[in-house]
């Protein structure tokens, strides 16, 4: 049965016939697709010669009935900065009512009283929906890492004539209904860019060129057993696969597209809220628009909070949230400090090293700057690009920035000291031992390393310590010139400069002949095997340094991959690599 004959017959199963043109009317199609799709349900048997529903229909609606419903509502919601600080998406507040508690209650009007919950991010806050509503809650432990494709891999056994729901949906009219009779995805009447379907004139979602407008994507689905089959079988092969950071959709694909019908909702009955934005646009009184990071864009620029407009979320650093603004048609990025990043950043600290540094051309001033809650806003910079790991005229560039920023010997009052921030870090285990089995000896082993560091001649002066080359940023000029920047002092402190080309080296993953190509660049091929030696020392400590960072981190939910494994590799080689240049010099000094 075709999806518009089943929309017909749910129309009839619903209210009584009267006349075609009142059916067309109530089921959305035309007159034409009403009168063949009638004739058709009689001669088929699902109607008698009343256009009354017969035994043959009603027994198919008990089979095709929803069973249960399932709730996305783990992730970040990262575009709904500034207010995904402090609220997961799902509780976001339209017209007095929290998002996912409008959902449930749709749910329950239609009799839909099995419903399950995956929450993640600040998982606690959903935990009255037990008592409120009797959902069954299901933990996502990997909300950072993986995105909802894993989410609903955790509860696909549940997956049996079922709705599928993102949590961060307004439903004006209720979606859902008691009687379904075939799968589908629901999108919107409404084309966007943004979207990667469209409705063709079969009903079908078919994907489209990522330059086209297509439907925007709803996100609410219905499946039947199978589709739900099918969706069950490739949510556990990919899953398995480790397909982090794709979004459960893409089981619904055959090749070019969906195994379900659209269902093409109208776009003033179902919206979707990504960003503050749209929740403004939606409901201009919403508590969760009272957030402090607009109030303090507002109070810096000394503008209304209406005149912020084009928030744009930035990609998530590892320590902090970005995002993008305009004001009376400038630019600004404000940084909103991450999970636990108290623990890590002394902020005060931060803003002495922005006043030492100020007018010096290695950056621009922050327009605002509050040390106590490490709120920042910077100017937006126009054609910005990051460095070029493996290109030899940005590391020149950037190598000839890093020396003539130690060549200004600035000082300032406090020190980034590597190994009491070592063991800083693993204190913030809070007892907890390391993942790593050797994590004991790779420690003993590299702080034998501090006395030979010590020994070493060194300038001692302000050292960026986080020189990686993201935060290298060449920008366009007025005049289409490139310039270049500095930027992210938040680690800053009086330290050897050289730990500055180590973390270059171990953030860029590079291997040791990298790391030596880059050491030459920034000693134009003058390093002596001392300096060398010390610099593997740095790269050394500063792996097991950001080994323990990620640790720490991965303790709040934020999960960094590759990058935390490889910087344990740095600790354990290069501290072999310290030691081979060390016995080669005594054997050297001893012939």
């Amino acid at each position: 049965m075709n999806s518009q004959k089943a929309d017909i017959l749910q129309t009839l199963l619903c209210e009584p016939f009267i006349n075609q043109r009142m059916l067309a009317e109530k089921s959305g199609h035309s007159l034409g697709v009403v009168n063949k799709s009638l004739k058709h349900l009689m001669e088929d048997g699902y109607l008698d010669e009343n256009m009354q529903l017969t035994s043959l229909a009603r027994q198919m609606f008990d089979e095709s009935a929803p069973r249960n419903a399932i709730i996305l509502a783990a992730g970040f919601g990262m575009r709904m900065v500034p207010i995904n600080l402090t609220t997961p998406k799902a509780l976001l507040e339209v017209n007095g009512e929290r998002l996912i508690d409008r959902l449930i209650n749709q749910l329950k009007e239609v009799g839909i009283n099995d419903i399950t919950v995956i929450v993640g991010f600040m998982k606690e806050s959903f935990e009255y929906l037990i008592d409120e509503f009797g959902v069954d809650l299901v933990v996502n432990p990997d909300y950072a890492s993986h995105n909802n494709l894993h989410s609903l891999a955790l509860v696909s056994n549940k997956i049996h004539n079922t709705y599928i729901v993102p949590c961060d949906i307004w439903c004006e009219t209720n979606p859902f209904n008691s009687a379904e009779l075939y799968s589908w995805y629901m999108v919107s009447d409404l084309i966007e860019e943004e979207s990667s379907v469209r409705v063709n004139r079969k009903t079908e979602l078919v994907k489209i060129p990522e330059d086209s407008a297509g439907n925007a994507m709803i996100g609410i689905a219905y499946l039947l057993e199978l589709e739900a089959r099918i969706v069950r079988e490739r949510l556990e092969k990919m899953d398995k696969e480790k397909y982090a950071d794709i979004f459960w959709e893409e089981t619904l694909y055959n090749k070019d597209r969906m195994i379900v019908q659209a269902k093409v909702a109208k776009s003033s009955d179902v919206i979707e809220i990504n960003t503050y934005e749209q929740l403004r646009d939606l409901d201009s009184d919403s508590n969760h628009l009272k957030s402090k990071a607009i109030q303090t864009i507002a109070s810096a620029l000394n503008c209304d909070e209406h005149d912020i407009t084009d928030i744009t979320v930035l990609k998530k650093g590892m320590t902090n949230r970005s995002f993008l603004f305009c004001v009376h048609g400038n630019k600004y990025i404000m940084r909103i400090p991450g999970e636990g990043t108290e623990q890590l950043i002394n902020r005060h600290q931060e803003a002495d090293v922005f006043r030492a540094i100020s007018g010096l051309g290695l950056c621009d001033d922050p327009v605002y700057i509050n040390p106590e809650n490490g709120y920042k806003i910077t100017k937006h910079l126009e054609g910005i690009r990051v460095c070029d790991t493996e290109s030899m005229e940005d590391l020149t560039l950037c190598m000839e920035k890093l020396r003539s920023f130690h060549a200004k010997k600035i000082r300032v009052q406090h020190t980034f000291d590597i190994f009491n921030q070592i063991e800083f870090y693993e204190a913030l285990w809070d007892g907890d031992l390391s993942v790593y089995r050797d994590y004991q000896k790779t420690k003993e082993n590299l702080f034998s390393l501090k006395s030979f560091i010590d020994s070493v001649k060194k300038d001692w002066c302000l050292t960026h310590i986080d020189a990686v080359p993201d935060n290298f940023l060449f920008y366009t000029l007025p005049d289409g010139s490139e310039a270049l920047q500095l930027t992210d002092w938040e680690y800053s402190g009086m330290q050897d400069p050289h730990v500055d080309i180590a973390m270059f080296c171990i953030y860029s993953l590079y291997n040791k002949a990298q790391c030596d190509r880059l050491i030459d660049i920034y000693f134009k091929n003058k390093c002596d095997m001392i300096i060398r030696a010390k610099i593997y020392a740095y790269i050394a400590a500063c792996g097991l340094l950001w080994s323990n960072w990620c640790e720490y981190k991965r303790k709040l939910g934020v999960e960094f991959g590759e990058y935390s494994l490889r910087q344990y590799r740095y600790a354990k080689d290069y501290y072999k690599y310290t030691i081979e240049i060390l016995n080669d010099l005594q054997e050297d000094a001893a012939e």
